[in-house]
């Protein structure tokens, strides 16, 4: 994909998914931004990706917890100052949060993991959105996944807060299409990062059976490809996903290379996004 003369603010971007994503953009010629808590894998991602940089790309790198909406606002800052046009968001990271039934996890942890999940994502937003409304154009990209589309049992913080993150993206792309801001969440399919290692450390007891038994078939066959997250990644941040909004879209299984000839059948339906199943969608008729 085409991004030069493009900026973007990536979020969890010291390994993994976000690694992938940043790697990605520089490869394609945007500056970036690094946001991520741990401090010496960051500035490791820091120093490789700047070996790639040509003439005019910039790779900056900022320790950040986006639970905090101050940090949140001075990184947003701090990137529009130093950055060339600035018009991408990624809000990549993420925690599982506590594993195991509701009435029995730690009700602080599970609250913190809203806090990274759901809040990280609103403060990053809140902040970045008046700098691409002034613009009148950006992309802000959301990652989701995981149980935003079915129940994912004894992980309730996480599954709770990444569907919001669905409906949020969804409203946000209200909100935000007349200033041709695209919003959009990526579903990037089952990755062998530290979030599988950490449901093989909770074990069956903790995850339950059969979802312990498919993280380990997982860990085995190697999961999703980090680089198809990247890959979509790289179209939503690009020109060529202008107009697509309000829109979760899996990197693994839909075939989104060829969605912008879908652009405007697209526009006027409810493909991809989450809705309510009423009785007539199934063929059941309410009961006289």
């Amino acid at each position: 994909m085409e991004l030069r003369d493009r900026s973007a603010i990536i979020t969890g971007a010291s390994q993994g998914l976000g690694r992938a994503i940043a790697l990605r953009y520089v490869r394609d010629g945007a500056s970036v931004l690094l946001l991520a808590r741990g401090e010496e894998m960051l500035r490791e991602v820091e120093t490789e990706l700047r070996a790639l940089c040509v003439s005019g790309q910039r790779v900056l790198a900022r320790k950040l917890d986006v639970s905090e909406p101050q940090g949140c606002a001075d990184a947003v800052a701090f990137a529009r100052a130093q950055l060339p046009n600035p018009c991408v968001l990624v809000n990549n990271a993420g925690i599982y949060g506590p594993i195991g039934p509701l009435e029995e996890v730690d009700l602080e942890e599970w609250v913190q993991a809203l806090q990274v999940n759901l809040f990280g994502t609103v403060h990053m937003c809140r902040a970045f959105i008046p700098v691409v409304r002034s613009r009148r154009y950006g992309k802000i990209i959301n990652l989701s996944g995981g149980g935003a589309t079915q129940p994912l049992p004894r992980f309730s913080a996480y599954a709770a807060a990444k569907a919001a993150v669905v409906r949020l993206t969804e409203t946000l792309a209200h909100e935000l299409r007349d200033v041709r801001v695209d919003v959009n969440a990526i579903a990037p399919g089952a990755l062998n990062t530290r979030l599988l290692d950490q449901v093989l450390v909770a074990g069956p007891e903790k995850a339950g059976k059969d979802f312990y038994e498919r993280s380990v078939r997982q860990r085995d066959e190697g999961g999703a490809p980090l680089e198809k997250g990247a890959d979509l990644a790289a179209f939503l941040a690009s020109a060529a996903s202008d107009g697509i909004t309000g829109r979760l879209i899996s990197a693994v299984w839909d075939d989104w290379q060829r969605v912008p000839q879908w652009r405007e059948q697209l526009a006027k339906s409810d493909v991809f996004t989450l809705r309510r199943i009423t009785p007539e969608d199934r063929g059941l008729k309410p009961c006289a």
